[in-house]
């Protein structure tokens, strides 16, 4: 553990001399060198310092790192924040899709002529010096020109030292190599573009969720459209600097781009990475790095990280730990549409060596969810929410705000409640009918009518969506991962539509879309029309005139759930006229 930001990373492979500066020159070649060096840097510099620094440092919650991510109410504008671009290669300055005041390596310059120093040199230092100064608060000019005056700034040997005038900027730095093959310091004040209308509207039409010369349509998904953009990479509806971030990104990876964006926000305190894939993928590869609070209750994990010296302060249980993500390409038939990001992995940084384990699980714990979850239900949470992405509620100590919370909560984990184990689920199931539909809450729940309504809506979609989830199960024959024969699969299939029908009468278009299109799926089976459907009953044995028989109630139930939509639909159409 260190006992001051200055101790970190000082066993991780870099040769450090001291805390901004190095004994041996800096090489760094490939992107993947390039991370790791940031990491030590901006780690130690924009988390740890202002850490040790602030008695009161906001730490992130360990949900906040789960999708989808919420929006921010706080700016901590003394902590710090930046955002950088780097490419592994040269950059040609005219054909550069974005605006950034350049810095020349020296490398890119004579060094000598005719056995003489050549003046490039010192012209070069200069203007990269001049650069820069122009570009920080004029305050800081003169101790800038003092600890920089005759130095390379260009080189990632003196990017420790210079990194905190670099957080002074509002705009990006720029980082790539030179003419020899190794980063430099590239450029400062860049802007990315983003494009946000037209991307918005090209993804939301290939989602199928906009349509050309619909604005109802575009009015009523366009948030659900942009929420889903940003979390692609690693954002919520946020900050114009993190939105930029997300959609350069997005442009660089679709012209095959090596490249890495990295940005620090000051209001989520959380450094996002978004990096071009070692392998051809749909999307580039997402990662934040926090200080997180490791739950008191994860008992085991404490042990492992205390004997292994990964606390960064033992006696607060504060890790830097680095979330990676998974992206899912958008399924309309998927009940958990939403899902933009899943956590891949989870990795707890060292704070001295560097080094990292992945084998523990500081974010995801059920346990923690189920208790969490009781927390609130009791009014004996103590902490803050964003509810709606508008209001920030502080703790559960009245209905009011335990209603507020708990449709908060239930809106985070939405997904994770379909979609996680029975043992899980009916934990879930039982805390909220025991609160929900508890009669000595009644009175209460009558001053909050619109409030518990939203709620008990939430908790339908939710309860319907994990039947759905089923359903889209059995289209594959299988439940609990096990393959199951064409008799049950339509047995089960029965007996989810039958609850469905009931359930339907809170209405969730998604849902009862996604219903129509699973079931008409699995009666489109063709071994199975073909070996059982097909066939005169003289010709079945009873195994089959089983399935014949309960095929039947699966095409009856579906007609019926049509027929609720078609009237459904009819009536909203009456209702806009």
């Amino acid at each position: 553990m260190p006992k001051h930001w200055k101790d970190a990373f000082r066993e991780c492979g870099l040769p450090w001399k001291d805390s901004f500066s190095f004994s041996e020159p800096i090489s760094i070649t490939t992107l993947s060198e390039l991370k790791d060096f940031l990491d030590a840097v901006q780690i130690t510099q924009c988390l740890l310092r202002p850490f040790f620094e602030n008695n009161d440092y906001p730490l992130v919650e360990r949900g906040e790192l789960l999708p989808s991510f919420e929006s921010d109410f706080f700016e901590y504008k003394d902590l710090p924040g930046f955002s950088l671009v780097a490419f592994e290669r040269e950059l040609q300055y005219f054909s550069e899709i974005f605006q950034f005041d350049i810095l020349h390596s020296l490398m890119d310059v004579t060094f000598k002529a005719d056995g003489y120093a050549c003046p490039l040199e010192n012209c070069t230092i200069e203007k990269n010096i001049e650069t820069i100064q122009n570009r920080i608060p004029r305050k800081m000019h003169d101790n800038f020109k003092h600890e920089f005056g005759k130095v390379d700034t260009s080189v990632l040997d003196y990017y420790p030292q210079l990194l905190p005038y670099i957080l002074e900027m509002d705009r990006a730095h720029v980082l790539a190599l030179d003419s020899s093959g190794f980063f430099h310091l590239a450029g400062v004040y860049g802007s990315f573009p983003s494009d946000l209308d037209p991307e918005i509207k090209r993804f939301g039409l290939r989602a199928k969720k906009f349509e050309v010369g619909n604005h109802k349509k575009y009015e009523n998904n366009r948030a659900f459209v942009y929420q889903y953009l940003m979390e692609l990479y690693g954002f919520t509806i946020c900050s114009e600097r993190r939105t930029s971030s997300a959609l350069f990104s997005r442009r660089l990876h679709k012209t095959g781009e090596k490249f890495m964006v990295r940005v620090l926000g000051q209001t989520d305190r959380v450094i996002t990475t978004i990096s071009s894939a070692t392998k051809k993928r749909r999307y580039p590869t997402v990662e934040k790095i926090a200080l997180v609070q490791v739950d008191e209750d994860q008992t085991e994990v404490i042990r492992r990280l205390e004997e292994g010296g990964f606390f960064v302060n033992r006696k607060r249980h504060v890790v830097i730990l680095r979330v990676t993500y998974t992206q899912h390409k958008f399924n309309p038939e998927n009940v958990r549409q939403e899902r933009a990001l899943s956590v891949a992995k989870q990795e707890v940084i060292h704070p001295i060596t560097g080094r990292a384990i992945d084998d523990l699980n500081i974010i995801k714990d059920t346990t923690n969810m189920i208790l969490r979850l009781n927390d609130i239900v009791r009014g004996e949470y103590v902490g803050h929410i964003t509810y709606k992405r508008v209001e920030l509620v502080e703790n559960t100590d009245t209905e009011e705000k335990r209603l507020k919370f708990l449709y908060s909560w239930l809106s985070k984990h939405q997904r994770r409640i379909i979609s996680y184990s029975d043992e899980f689920y009916a934990n879930v199931v039982k805390i909220l009918d025991g609160y929900l539909f508890d009669p000595e809450n009644e009175e209460s729940f009558d001053g909050h009518k619109n409030l518990y309504q939203d709620v008990q809506l939430r908790y339908n979609y939710i309860q319907q969506a994990r039947k759905v989830m089923i359903l889209e199960r059995l289209k594959k024959r299988k439940i609990k991962g096990e393959k199951i024969p064409y008799a049950e699969m339509l047995h089960q299939a029965v007996r989810i539509l039958q609850e469905l029908k009931f359930d339907i009468a809170t209405y969730f278009d998604e849902l009862v879309a996604s219903m129509i299109s699973i079931t008409e799926t699995i009666l489109n089976d063709r071994y199975l029309c073909r070996n059982y459907i097909t066939k005169r009953d003289d010709d079945l044995s009873g195994y089959g005139l089983g399935i014949k028989k309960e095929y039947g109630k699966l095409v009856s139930l579906l007609d019926d759930i049509k027929a609720i939509r078609k009237s459904r639909n009819k009536s909203i159409e009456g209702f806009d006229l």
